[in-house]
């Protein structure tokens, strides 16, 4: 999906952000260039991996076919999928993904563990884009 944002598989997968050196603020999606906390007078920006678990901060599902830029085949029947905000308590910080396939709002809750996993975010005959997605602990699927 976005180079730089994600490293590993399996066990390893990892989402990558950085940290600010003067005010130790992280962000993702990842900075590069600047501090982005405006009371910060800016420092070295690291990279680093994030936690792999967290807790539900808050979800929803998709209900319709989001507009372009957004991969989809129109032929196709549109099937939602849920979308969760994800706390990761040490950075301080909430990550929005997709939940893996077959685990609907109805599966979740505010406050559960959610792991960070590889995911597909679409695959043609010669290309496999990647993604994350997060799936509840315990859960193999």
């Amino acid at each position: 999906m976005v180079t730089g944002w994600f490293t590993g598989e399996g066990e390893e997968f990892r989402l990558l952000g950085t940290r600010c050196s003067a005010c130790a603020s992280v962000f993702f999606p990842r900075e590069d260039a600047f501090c982005r906390n405006p009371g910060c007078p800016g420092g070295d920006l690291e990279e680093i991996p994030l936690s792999r678990r967290g807790r539900v901060w808050s979800y929803t599902d998709s209900r319709y076919r989001p507009p372009s830029p957004y991969v989809s085949d129109p032929e196709l029947e549109w099937r939602p999928y849920a979308l969760i905000a994800v706390e990761l308590e040490s950075e301080r910080l909430v990550v929005l993904g997709q939940t893996v396939p077959g685990v609907t709002v109805a599966d979740l809750t505010v406050g559960m563990e959610v792991e960070v996993v590889p995911g597909v975010l679409n695959e043609d005959a010669e290309t496999t884009w990647t993604t994350w997605h997060w799936r509840p602990t315990g859960v193999t699927a």
